[in-house]
């Protein structure tokens, strides 16, 4: 059974995102994290100061499986990157809520609300 806390917001590619100060900082689910399992390798395809468009693949997260994309939610300019997951890729695995990937700043804060929350991505998930 895969977690799925409140407070956060869900794309249906499984990206998990939480609001701070008009930013959406963005990572996998823990759903995701299961599906791809052991995640050895973490390639970013944006860089600082980047814009991205919602649902273009801003990184890729590479499994002992398979390589997955990892997509913008919405659209905006990526203001951070967290670099340390390229050293330790495996802490996706460990704590997917604690393991951030970037974070974007939004064209618009308010297109948040049409993303799923707690109650409809578990209900996506099957759980």
């Amino acid at each position: 059974m895969s977690d799925v806390p409140d407070g956060l917001r869900y794309t249906k590619e499984h990206e998990w995102i939480r609001m701070e100060d008009g930013v959406a900082v963005i990572g996998i689910t823990d759903y995701a994290q299961h599906a791809l399992t052991d995640i050895v390798w973490i390639e970013f395809l944006a860089d600082v100061g980047d814009s991205v468009e919602e649902n273009e693949s801003f990184a890729s997260v590479e499994s002992v499986k398979s390589v997955s994309d990892i997509y913008a939610p919405l659209t905006g300019t990526v203001v951070a990157l967290n670099h340390d997951l390229q050293d330790a890729p495996e802490a996706m695995n460990e704590n997917a809520y604690g393991s951030w990937i970037a974070k974007i700043e939004l064209a618009d804060t308010g297109a948040v609300d049409g993303l799923l929350d707690a109650t409809g991505y578990a209900s996506l998930i099957g759980e």
